[in-house]
C-alpha cells in the first residue's frame, strides 16, 4: 500500500510540473529530480540487503563499522550479522576488532573486567579477575542465540594466566551434524574428560626460561596442573579445532560459535585462521607469519621464544601419554624455511577486464590486474609487487590523486571492494556491495570519496558512493549515497576538482551526477540527434587549477561510432562533435593523416586528456595522440588487437595502452618509442615446460597459441599460432628444441634456434594428453586421449616410432601430465589401460613391468578410486607418487607395488598436478587454485605442508624449475615463484660443543633416508595417523616372456569382480539328503559374466550363472535346478546341441588353475571336471556335431585348448600372440574353427590322424586397415563360407573363409560390439550402447560382397553380454550387465524381462509379515519388491545418486496398508506404499547415512539409526521426529530389532547394537510416549578394527538376547535380561558378518567373510556348513514363519527352504 501511494503521488507531481513548465529542458531536469533518485526500498528488501551496509576496516580483519542506511528514506537496525560470504575471513579474523569488544554491544562482560597497559607488551590489554572464575568473564558474542560464524580451522589466543590463580576458557563449536560441542581448558582440570558434547583439557602453564619450574616441566609427565607459576609468561595458544573434534569425538568441524574467557587471566586478543602461523617469526616462513597487530614485541637482537611461550595443540613434539594442553618440544629447525615460496613474477594481464591499468603519480610504475591479483610493475626493471586478497577476478581499479590509495573491486555475484595503502601494500579496508559485475571504480582526487558502478540483483544499474575520508587512519568506510537506475553506465569518474561531482557515460547517455545532503542526483546531457550512440569513456580536461570556475571546465566523451564530444560542464550542453574517420589512401605506399571529415568511422574504446594533447584508443588497434583541437594526429602506435585502454601519465610524457588481446605497453612521447610491458595468453594456460639452460619457458594455451618466454625479463620471444589447438608442450633436456602435442593428435617438434619444424608425427588418434622427454634426451614419449602412447627415438626423430594402443586410460582429464619418466630414464609410468590401473614400463622396450590397481584401497567405499596423476621421486626411483580421485596421494614401490604411504584430503578439490624436488625433500601439489608445499617424508608433523593461493581458476600444472630455485604454476596465468628452501648441501655451518650435555641429537645434514617401508603410514590431513601392516596393492607381476600381458581395452573380455574374501577350506558340506536347508531359488543373474546364458528352444531349457551357481530353469514350468560345484565366479557357459550337457568355467581356489565343470542336465550331476588354464576362462563352445569342446584362456594365458566331448581329455592346444575374446566352430566344416582377439583373427584347422588330433593356426590376419587400430571382439559363422567379426569400435567385418580375406566392413554400432549371432541370413549384434540390432544379410557371390539392411533394433537396460536364439532368429534370450535376462521376440518387436537382479551390492532383504512379498535394496539406490513364491519383480523404486542401506516392512498384513520403509546414504527415510506403487512420505531425521531401520512391533513409529550412532524415532503418520536417542553416539549402529513384550515393562521391546560392541535394550509404549532403557550390554574386546556387532532377540524367548561380535573369542553369547548374565555360549570358527534366528526348530543362521553359511541348533550347538556363495555373506534373514531363509553375498540372493532334519545330522 505504501508503494502504491508513492506511485500515485509521483504521477500527480509530474502532471503539475507539465502544466507549470513549458520548457522541455526544465521539465526534464525536474523530472529527474523526482524520479532518477533512489526510490524507497521495501522493508523486506532492506532487511535482506543488510550486508551491503557494512564496511570492513583493518588488515584482513572481519566486518566492522556501524550499520548505516542505504537511502535517506529508510533506516534499519541490524542486530545480528549474517556472514554468508566466507572470503572476508581470509587470511584471518581479528575477533576483538570484529565484535568491537570495547563497546560491549556485541560482547558481554561480567565481574571484575578491566583494561590496563602491560609493560612487556607496551599496549592495552584486558584483565579478568575474581575468586571464582565462573563469576568474572568476557563472553563473545553477547547473546546465546547469535553465532560468530567463524570457520577458520585454527584458534589463536594471546593471553597470560594470572600467577597463583586458576583460569578457564570455554569454546562452543558447531559440528556438521548441527550439534554444539564445548571445548574447555583450564589449569583447574586435573585430567582429561570427554562426553558426547564436552571436551575438558588440563592446561599446564609455562614459566620463564631456565627457571626451576621450566626445568621440572620438561621431564615431568603429570602432577603439574595447578595455579599458574609466579613467572608465567605471555603465551600464544593455537588450538586445531578440526583435529580436536575429529580425533576425540569423530566429528567434522563446522564453525566457532562463541567464546567465554573466565578469570583469572590477562588477554590481548584472539583470532581465527585457516593458516598455520608462527608467532616467533617476523617475516614469512614455512609456517606463515603471525599478523603484525597480533604479535608480541621483541627487542632488537632478542629471541621471541626466550620471552614468550608458543603452545600448539596437538603438540608438535613428543606427545605425553595423557591428554593435556602444554608447551611441546620445539619444532626441529630443519622444518623452518625462510620462506618456502614467494611469488616473484606473473606473466599475464587482464582476466575479467583489459580496461583497467593505472599510472603511479611518479610515472615509474604501472598498476594492472591479472585475474585475482593486482600487479604493480616498475617500467624500468619490470620488477613486480603484488596486492593479494581478492578471491575472484579483479574487475576495476582506481587511484586517488597522489596515488597513495588504491581501490579494487572483484567480479562475481558478491562484489568485494578493497582499499589498499599503495606504497605499503597492505589492505586498509574491505567492504561489500550487494551487487554483481562491479565494473567501474573512481576515487576523488583527495581520496575522501570512492564511487562504484555495478548491477543489483534485478540487473539494474546501481551506483554507490562511499566516504573513505578516514580509511588511512583505520577509520570506518560508510555509504554516503546509493542509487538504482535503468540507465546503462559503462564508465563513471569523480571530478578531480569537486569530490561531490561525478560524470558517467553509457549506451544512449552521458550524465552528470552530484551528491548533496546524502542523496545522489543525476542530470542527462541533451544529446539531440546523437542520443542513440553508445558512449565508451569520459575524461575531464586536465591541467587547470582546482579553484578554476566551472564555466571553464570541458568534458570529453568517446563513442563506439567514432564520435568525440566536447561538453560544457557547467551548462550541460554539447559544445562540439567530431568524428574519427579512416585515412583516404593516395597511393599504395602512402596515406593521408587522420582527419575528422567524411567517410566511415572507427570505434573509440578509450580516451585520456592531458594539458597539451588527447590520446585515443580505437578498435582498429591504434593508439593516437591528438592536439586538443583534433586538427591532425601527431603520433600513433599500431597494436596487434583493439586498444581497450589509454592513459596519459601525470607528467604527460608517457601514454599507457592496453589491448583486448592481453598486451600492455606504453608510448614514450618525447622519444616516440614504444615499450611492451606485458604480453599474455587470452585463455587458460594448459601446460608448460622449462628450458633450464637458457631460462626459457614455453606455454600452451586454449587461445590456440604456443609461446616462449624469457623467464628473466618476462618478454615473449616467440609466438606459434595454429588452427589446431595445442594441448601439451615439452622442452628437450639439453637442446634448443621443444615438442608440442595438439588436439588433433599431431605431435610437432620445433627447433627454436632456426625456427624450423623438425618433425611431425601423426600416430595418435585423439588429443595429446601427455608429452615428455627422457632425462637423458634419447627418447620422447607421447600419449593420447584414445588410449595409445608412442615412443620416439630423438636421434632418429623422423624414424618410425614404437606405437602401443589401448594401454593408456582414455579421456582428457589427466592432461597434460599423463606420462612420467624416472630420473634415471629407465622407467615410464602412466595411468592405464583403465583409470584404476597405474602401469610402470621399461622406457626403452615399453615392456610393462608392473600393474598397480588403486581402486581396491578402500573396499568399503561405494565408489572406485581412480588414478589422476603419476610422478617419480627423482632421488629415489623406487618411489612412484600417485594422485587419486579420492583426493589422496599414494607412495608406491616401483619394485613390488606395495603401498608405502598414503596422504588423504590433500586439497579441498582433487589434486591436479604434483612434482617432487630433485633432492626429494619437498613435494609440490596443486588443487583447484592453491599450491601446497609438503615435506616429502612428513616426519616433523602431520601438517608438514603450507598452502599458497593466488590463482583465481583451477591450476593445470605445477613444477619445480630445473635449477630447483623456482616453482612455476599455470592456469589463469603463469606464476613464477621463488623456492627458498635451503638445499641440503648448503648447510655447512659447524657447531662446536659448549661442554654441556646435548638435550637432543643433532639432525643429519645428509639427504633424508628413503621412506621407511616397515609399516604403512596413513597420514590424514584432518590429523589422524594410523599405523598398520602393509597393505599390498593388487599388483599384476608376471615373469616376462617377451611382453607382460595387459588387460585388453574391451568389455567383451571377462574380468572377475574383485573380492577380498577367501573360502574357508575347513568347511564341510552335509551329506545329500541330510541338509537342514535346501536351496530353493536363486534370484538374479551375473551380468559380469560373458556368454553365461545358454538356451535350447526345443527343450525349453535355459541355463545361466549367478555367482558360482549354474541355474537351470525350465521356462514352461518356471522351476529351477541348481548345479553346485564351483567356488568362484562363473565366467562363461556352453551347451551341447542336443541340450544334454552344459559346461561351466570359473576361477580356481588360492591361485590354482581355472575349473571347468561338465554337467548332466537331466539329473543335475557333475560328469567331469577339468583344469588347464592358469587365468580365467574367456569362452567355451561345442562343435556342431558335439564331437569337440573348445576352451580359451584370458589375457594372462591366451591359449586355446581342444577337448574330446566324450572323454573330456585334452586333445591339443595352441598359444596365440595376444588376448582372445571369442572362438567358434564352423557350422559347415567340422575341422575348421576361428578365434578373434586383440591381435586380429586366427583361422584354425583340426587335423585328425587316427586317434591323434592336432590343432593348428592356419592363418593369422590383422583387422582390416579401413577400420583402424581396433580389437576384434566377437565372431560368428555364416553358412555360406563367410565369417563375421565385430570390433570394439562398432564395425562388423565380413571374411571369406577360403581366402582368409576381409572383403567388406560396415559400421553397425557407435560403441563396442560384444555379441554376434548369425542364423540363416539374419545377423544379431549387441553392444555396450545397449542397442540390440537385427540385420538382414543377403549373400551375393562375387566382387560385390554382401548387402546388409538393418531390420529391427531394441534398446535394453544394459550392455549385452550373452545371447542365444532359435534357428530362425525369431526368438531368443539376451543377458545384460544390469543383471537382467530378456526374452526377445523379433516378429512382435517385443521384449519381456525373464530374470531381474541387482547390478550392485545388495544391502538388505526382508520378508513381509504374510510372506507373500519380500523386498531388497542395494547400493544403486533401488528398492525392489518381489512376489513369493514366483520370485517375480513386482515394482521397483529408484532414488538416483543415493545408496539404499536398509529396508523394512510395516507390520500390517493388509495389502492396501502395506508399506516398505528404506534408509538412504543421505540420511533420508522414504516410505513406499505397495498398493499405489508410489512414495508416500520422505523423512530426513539423519545427517549421515542410515544404517538400520525397523518399524516398531505395532507399527506406531519407525526406528532408524545413522552412521554416527544416533537413533531417531519417527512418526510414519506425519513424518516428524519424535525423539533422538544418543546413547550410542559416535559408533555406527549395525542392528535394530523390535519385538512384542512378554512380561516386561511396556508393550514392546527393541534393541540396538553398535560397532563398539555395545547393545542397548529398551522397553517402549509409543502411544504413551514411553521409552525406557532396560539393559546395557558391553562386550569387552581388544582395541582393533572389528567385524560388525550383531544382536537379536530369541524368537522363542524374547528375554534372551543373542550377541556376536569382535571379542576375545569367536562365539555366540546368550544373555538373559531377567538374570542380567550370559547363560550360554556357542563357539564359532570365524567372525560373523550376519545373524538371523528362526522361530522354527530353534535354528540360527550365521554368515562369515569366509563365504560360509553356518546353520546352528541353538539347543545343542551343532551345526552344518553351506558354501554355495562366491563371496562373503553380508545378510541372512529367516522369514517370519521360519520356513524360509534368505542369504546374500554381494548381489547374489539365495532363497533356502528349511528342512529341519534331526539333530544327528548336525556336526559338533
Amino acid at each position: 500500500m505504501q508503494c502504491l501511494l508513492y506511485i500515485i503521488y509521483c504521477l500527480i507531481i509530474h502532471s503539475l510540473f507539465a502544466l507549470i513548465f513549458q520548457n522541455a529542458t526544465v521539465y526534464l531536469l525536474c523530472s529527474f529530480l523526482l524520479c532518477e533518485f533512489h526510490y524507497p526500498e521495501a522493508p523486506g528488501k532492506a532487511t535482506q540487503s543488510r550486508h551491503e551496509r557494512r564496511a570492513v576496516v583493518g588488515n584482513g580483519g572481519g566486518w566492522s563499522g556501524k550499520d548505516i542506511t542505504a537511502a535517506p528514506y529508510f533506516e534499519t537496525t541490524v542486530t545480528e550479522p549474517c556472514f554468508d560470504f566466507a572470503g572476508w575471513q581470509h587470511p584471518y579474523v581479528n575477533i576483538f576488532k570484529h565484535v568491537r569488544v570495547e563497546d560491549w554491544k556485541r560482547s558481554a562482560k561480567e565481574g571484575d573486567v578491566s583494561t590496563y597497559t602491560d609493560k612487556r607488551l607496551k599496549c592495552s590489554v584486558f584483565r579478568i579477575r575474581g575468586p571464582v572464575p565462573a563469576n568474572s568473564y568476557i563472553l563473545v558474542p553477547k547473546n546465546s542465540n547469535q553465532s560468530l560464524g567463524l570457520t577458520g580451522r585454527y584458534f589463536y589466543l594471546l593471553f597470560r594466566p594470572t600467577p597463583g590463580k586458576y583460569f578457564v576458557v570455554h569454546l562452543d563449536v558447531s559440528v556438521e551434524e548441527g550439534l554444539v560441542v564445548r571445548i574447555s581448558f583450564s589449569n583447574m582440570f586435573k585430567e582429561f574428560k570427554s562426553t558426547a558434547t564436552w571436551l575438558q583439557f588440563p592446561f599446564l602453564c609455562g614459566s620463564a626460561k631456565d627457571s626451576v619450574y621450566e626445568s621440572t616441566a620438561k621431564s615431568a609427565r603429570h602432577g603439574l596442573v595447578g595455579p599458574a607459576p609466579t613467572l608465567v609468561r605471555w603465551t600464544c595458544l593455537m588450538l586445531d579445532l578440526q583435529y580436536t573434534l575429529s580425533v576425540y569425538l569423530n566429528r567434522c568441524y563446522s564453525q566457532l560459535k562463541s567464546i567465554k574467557l573466565c578469570a583469572n587471566m590477562a588477554v590481548k586478543n584472539m583470532f581465527t585462521s585457516d593458516l598455520l602461523l608462527d608467532p616467533g617469526e617476523t617475516q614469512k616462513t614455512y609456517y606463515c607469519p603471525i599478523p603484525r597487530d597480533m604479535s608480541y614485541p621483541v627487542p632488537k637482537g632478542g629471541s621471541w621464544h626466550d620471552l614468550y611461550d608458543y603452545i600448539r595443540f596437538p603438540s608438535e613434539g613428543t606427545k605425553l601419554p595423557f591428554d593435556s594442553i602444554q608447551k611441546g618440544n620445539p619444532r626441529p629447525e630443519s622444518s623452518k624455511y625462510n620462506p618456502i615460496l614467494r611469488l616473484n613474477r606473473i606473466i599475464g594481464f587482464g582476466g575479467a577486464t583489459t580496461k583497467c591499468a593505472l599510472w603511479s603519480k611518479s610515472g615509474d610504475a604501472v598498476v594492472y590486474p591479472c585475474h585475482a591479483i593486482i600487479v604493480s610493475m616498475k617500467i624500468s626493471s619490470n620488477q613486480q609487487r603484488f596486492f593479494i586478497g581478492h578471491t575472484d577476478k579483479v574487475s576495476a581499479l582506481a587511484f586517488n590523486g597522489n596515488t597513495t590509495l588504491l581501490a579494487s573491486a572483484q567480479t562475481g555475484n558478491h562484489s568485494v571492494v578493497r582499499v589498499w595503502n599503495y606504497h605499503k601494500g597492505n589492505c586498509l579496508a574491505m567492504f561489500r556491495i550487494h551487487a554483481h559485475s562491479l565494473s567501474s571504480l573512481s576515487f576523488s582526487y583527495g581520496g575522501g570519496i570512492l564511487c562504484g558502478v555495478g548491477k543489483d540483483s534485478h540487473s539494474k544499474t546501481m551506483v554507490v558512493v562511499w566516504n573513505t575520508m578516514n580509511v588511512s587512519k583505520a577509520g570506518e568506510v560508510t555509504i554516503l549515497a546509493k542509487a538504482h537506475t535503468d540507465v546503462d553506465i559503462h564508465t563513471m569518474k569523480v571530478a578531480f576538482f569537486d569530490d561531490t561531482r561525478m560524470v558517467s557515460c553509457g549506451r544512449d547517455n552521458i550524465r552528470l551526477w552530484r551528491v548533496r545532503n546524502g542523496t545522489l542526483r543525476s542530470c542527462p546531457v541533451n544529446l539531440g540527434e546523437y542520443h542513440s550512440l553508445d558512449f565508451t569513456d569520459v575524461a575531464f580536461e586536465e591541467g587547470n587549477s582546482s579553484n578554476q570556475h566551472l564555466d571553464d571546465r570541458t568534458l570529453f566523451a568517446s563513442s563506439r561510432s567514432g564520435y568525440i564530444f566536447e561538453i560544457d560542464y557547467s551548462r550541460v550542453v554539447v559544445r562540439n562533435v567530431r568524428r574519427l574517420l579512416p585515412a583516404q589512401p593516395q597511393h599504395a605506399n602512402h596515406r593521408e593523416k587522420w582527419t575528422f571529415n567524411t567517410g566511415p568511422s572507427i570505434a573509440i574504446n578509450s580516451i585520456s586528456v592531458s594539458s597539451s594533447f588527447c590520446a585515443t584508443g580505437s578498435e582498429d588497434g591504434f593508439l593516437r595522440l591528438w592536439p586538443l583541437d583534433f586538427s591532425a594526429v601527431f603520433l600513433e602506435a599500431e597494436h596487434e588487437g583493439p586498444v581497450s585502454l589509454v592513459s596519459v601519465s601525470s607528467d604527460s610524457l608517457q601514454v599507457l595502452a592496453a589491448t583486448s588481446t592481453g598486451n600492455l605497453g606504453f608510448l614514450d612521447v618525447s622519444s616516440r618509442g614504444y615499450n611492451t610491458l606485458m604480453r599474455s595468453h587470452t585463455d587458460t594456460v594448459l601446460g608448460f615446460s622449462v628450458d633450464g639452460i637458457r631460462h626459457h619457458l614455453t606455454t600452451a594455451s586454449s587461445d590456440g597459441t604456443v609461446r616462449i618466454w624469457n623467464m628473466d625479463s618476462l618478454h615473449q620471444l616467440y609466438d606459434f599460432v595454429s588452427e589446431d589447438s595445442p594441448c601439451s608442450v615439452a622442452f628437450h633436456p639439453s637442446e634448443q628444441v621443444f615438442s608440442c602435442g595438439f588436439s588433433s593428435g599431431i605431435v610437432r617438434v620445433f627447433d627454436i634456434s632456426s625456427a624450423k619444424l623438425l618433425a611431425e608425427h601423426k600416430q595418435h588418434r585423439g588429443e595429446v594428453v601427455g608429452l615428455a622427454f627422457s632425462p637423458d634426451g634419447e627418447f620422447m614419449y607421447s600419449a593420447d586421449s584414445q588410449g595409445s602412447h608412442v615412443q620416439h627415438q630423438y636421434c632418429l626423430i623422423n624414424s618410425v616410432p614404437l606405437w602401443s594402443g589401448n594401454v593408456v586410460a582414455r579421456g582428457t582429464e589427466r592432461a597434460p601430465d599423463a606420462l612420467a619418466v624416472s630420473s634415471d630414464s629407465r622407467c615410464l609410468a602412466f595411468i592405464g589401460p583403465s583409470e584404476y590401473i597405474v602401469t610402470i614400463a621399461d622406457s626403452q622396450s615399453l615392456d610393462e613391468l608392473l600393474h598397480v590397481d588403486v581402486s581396491i584401497l578402500d573396499v568399503q567405499s561405494p565408489r572406485l578410486d581412480s588414478a589422476l596423476r603419476v610422478c617419480f621421486s627423482p632421488a629415489s626411483t623406487e618411489h612412484l607418487l600417485v594422485a587419486t580421485s579420492a583426493n589422496k596421494i599414494l607412495w608406491v614401490s616401483t619394485k613390488t607395488g606395495r603401498l608405502l604411504r598414503e596422504v588423504s584430503k590433500v586439497h579441498k578439490h582433487q589434486c591436479s598436478s604434483l612434482a617432487v624436488s630433485e633432492d626429494s625433500r619437498f613435494l609440490l601439489t596443486a588443487g583447484h587454485n592453491a599450491v601446497k608445499v609438503w615435506e616429502y617424508n612428513m616426519q616433523l608433523d602431520i601438517n608438514s605442508q603450507v598452502m599458497f593461493i593466488g590463482h583465481s581458476q583451477p591450476i593445470r600444472q605445477v613444477s619445480f624449475t630445473p635449477d630447483q630455485l623456482g616453482v612455476v604454476s599455470v592456469g589463469d596465468a603463469v606464476f613464477l615463484w621463488d623456492f627458498l628452501a635451503h638445499p641440503v648441501d648448503s648447510l655447512t655451518d659447524i657447531q662446536l660443543s659448549s661442554g654441556m650435555p646435548r638435550q637432543t641429537a643433532p639432525l643429519p645434514s645428509s639427504p633424508p633416508p628413503p621412506l621407511d617401508i616397515s609399516s604403512l603410514d596413513r597420514v590424514d590431513q584432518e590429523g589422524e595417523i594410523e599405523h598398520s601392516l602393509f597393505f599390498i596393492l593388487f599388483c599384476h607381476l608376471v615373469e616376462l616372456k617377451g611382453k607382460t600381458p595387459v588387460r585388453p581395452d574391451c568389455y567383451r573380455h571377462f574380468i572377475p569382480r574383485f573380492k577380498t574374501s577367501t573360502l574357508d577350506q575347513a568347511a564341510v558340506a552335509p551329506q545329500p539328503g541330510e541338509e537342514g536347508i535346501k536351496l530353493k531359488a536363486v534370484i538374479g543373474y551375473n551380468g559380469n559374466g560373458r556368454g553365461n546364458v545358454v538356451w535350447s528352444p526345443d527343450q525349453g531349457l535355459m541355463a545361466y550363472s549367478c555367482g558360482c551357481v549354474v541355474v537351470v530353469e525350465y521356462l514352461h514350468t518356471g522351476s529351477q535346478r541348481h548345479l553346485q560345484g564351483h567356488s568362484e565366479e562363473i565366467s562363461c557357459l556352453a551347451v551341447t546341441n542336443d541340450a544334454q550337457t552344459v559346461a561351466s568355467a570359473a576361477g580356481g581356489n588360492n591361485g590354482s588353475r581355472s575349473l571347468i565343470c561338465i554337467w548332466d542336465v537331466q539329473n543335475g550331476t557333475c560328469r567331469n571336471t577339468i583344469s588347464y588354464h592358469r587365468g580365467a576362462v574367456q569362452c567355451l563352445t561345442f562343435s556342431r556335431d558335439d564331437r569337440f569342446f573348445l576352451s580359451a584362456g584370458d589375457f594372462s594365458d591366451p591359449e586355446v585348448a581342444l577337448w574330446s566331448s566324450k572323454t573330456f581329455q585334452l586333445l591339443s592346444s595352441v598359444s596365440v600372440s595376444g588376448p582372445i575374446h571369442d572362438a567358434a566352430f564352423s557350422p559347415s566344416a567340422a575341422s575348421q574353427l576361428a578365434c578373434v582377439g586383440s591381435q586380429g583373427a586366427y583361422f584354425c584347422l583340426i587335423n585328425t590322424h587316427g586317434l591323434d588330433v592336432d590343432l593348428k593356426v592356419k592363418d593369422h590376419r590383422l583387422a582390416p586397415a579401413e577400420v583402424g587400430d581396433v580389437e576384434l571382439t566377437a565372431l560368428c559363422y555364416h553358412m555360406d563360407s563367410f565369417l563375421f567379426t565385430a570390433t570394439n569400435r562398432g564395425h562388423v567385418c565380413v571374411w571369406d573363409i577360403n581366402t582368409q580375406r576381409c572383403f567388406m566392413t560396415w559400421e553397425a554400432d557407435e560403441g563396442e560390439i560384444g555379441v554376434l549371432l548369425c542364423r540363416g541370413n539374419c545377423l544379431l549384434t549387441g553392444s555396450n550402447t545397449r542397442w540390440l540390432r537385427l540385420w538382414e544379410v543377403e549373400a551375393v557371390q562375387g566382387v560385390n560382397g554382401t548387402v546388409v539392411v538393418l531390420e529391427q533394433e531394441i534398446m535394453l537396460d544394459g550392455t549385452t553380454v550373452s545371447a542365444a536364439f532359435d534357428n530362425t532368429m525369431d526368438m531368443g534370450i539376451v543377458g545384460t550387465t544390469a543383471g537382467t535376462v530378456w526374452y526377445i521376440n523379433w516378429p512382435d518387436n517385443s521384449s519381456i524381462r525373464l530374470i531381474s537382479g541387482h547390478k550392485t551390492k545388495v544391502n538388505d532383504v526382508v520378508f513381509s509379515s504374510d510372506e507373500r512379498h519380500f523386498a531388497t535394496c542395494s547400493e544403486d539406490g533401488s528398492v525392489r519388491v518381489w512376489s513369493a513364491p514366483s520370485n517375480e519383480l513386482v515394482v521397483q523404486f529408484q532414488v538416483l545418486n543415493q545408496g539404499c542401506g536398509c529396508v523394512c516392512w510395516s507390520p500390517s498384513s493388509s495389502k492396501e496398508r502395506s508399506c516398505v520403509a528404506a534408509g538412504y546414504s543421505d540420511g533420508t527415510l522414504r516410505i513406499f506404499r505397495l498398493s499405489s506403487s508410489e512414495m508416500e512420505m520422505k523423512l530426513h531425521p539423519h545427517q549421515v547415512a542410515v544404517t538400520a531401520i525397523q518399524y516398531s512391533a505395532n507399527g506406531h513409529v519407525i526406528l532408524s539409526a545413522g552412521k554416527n550412532g544416533l537413533v531417531a524415532v519417527s512418526s510414519p503418520m506425519n513424518g516428524g521426529t519424535m525423539r533422538v536417542i544418543r546413547d550410542h553416539k559416535g559408533a555406527p549402529i549395525t542392528t535394530i530389532q523390535c519385538c512384542k513384550n512378554f512380561g516386561l515393562d511396556g508393550n514392546e521391546m527393541w534393541l540396538a547394537a553398535s560397532s563398539d560392541r555395545r547393545v542397548s535394550v529398551w522397553a517402549a509404549d509409543w502411544l504413551k510416549d514411553k521409552c525406557d532403557l532396560l539393559d546395557w550390554l558391553t562386550f569387552p574386546a581388544p582395541d582393533d578394527s572389528p567385524p560388525p556387532s550383531l544382536a537379536a532377540f530369541c524368537p522363542a524367548d524374547p528375554s534372551l538376547v543373542v550377541y556376536t561380535g569382535y571379542g576375545v573369542e569367536k562365539e555366540l553369547s546368550f544373555y538373559c535380561l531377567a538374570k542380567k548374565q550370559i547363560i550360554k555360549k556357542i563357539a564359532l570358527p570365524d567372525w560373523a558378518t550376519c545373524l538371523s534366528l528362526s522361530c522354527k526348530s530353534q535354528l540360527i543362521a550365521v554368515g562369515s567373510k569366509e563365504r560360509v553359511l553356518k546353520l546352528i541348533k541353538s539347543t545343542s550347538g551343532r551345526f552344518q556348513d553351506f558354501v554355495q556363495h562366491s563371496d562373503s555373506l553380508q545378510t541372512c534373514r529367516f522369514s517370519p514363519s521360519g520356513t524360509l531363509l534368505f542369504t546374500v553375498a554381494y548381489n547374489e540372493i539365495f532363497l533356502w527352504e528349511v528342512q529341519d532334519p534331526g539333530v544327528e545330522n548336525f556336526r559338533l
